[in-house]
C-alpha cells in the first residue's frame, strides 16, 4: 500500500520532517517514491513552518494512497492557509 508520511530528518532534538509519498513496507526514513513538501516544528521568525505540494497530494490521494493522520493535519492547516 502507498503512504503519505513523515519521514524525519534534521539533527539530534531538532527534528525536520520530510513529507513523503512511500511504500507502506519500507523503513520510515527509507526509499520514497516522491517528495511532496516539508514540516519544520521549530521554525522561529520568518523561517516557514509548512510547505506541501497539494496538487500532488490530492493526485495521490486520488489513486489510492492513504494518508497518514498527522499529515492529514497538516495537510488541512496547509489547504486553510492557501485559501
Amino acid at each position: 500500500m502507498v503512504k503519505i508520511r513523515l519521514s524525519r530528518g534534521g539533527a539530534k532534538k531538532r527534528p525536520f520532517y520530510h513529507i513523503v509519498v512511500a511504500d507502506s513496507r519500507n523503513k520510515r526514513d527509507g526509499r520514497r517514491i516522491e517528495k511532496i513538501g516539508f514540516f519544520n516544528p521549530l521554525a522561529k521568525g520568518q523561517e516557514e513552518r509548512l510547505r506541501v505540494d497539494l496538487e500532488r497530494a490530492d493526485y495521490w490521494t486520488g489513486v489510492g494512497a492513504q494518508v497518514s493522520e498527522r499529515v492529514a493535519n497538516l495537510l488541512s492547516q496547509a489547504r486553510s492557509s492557501a485559501s
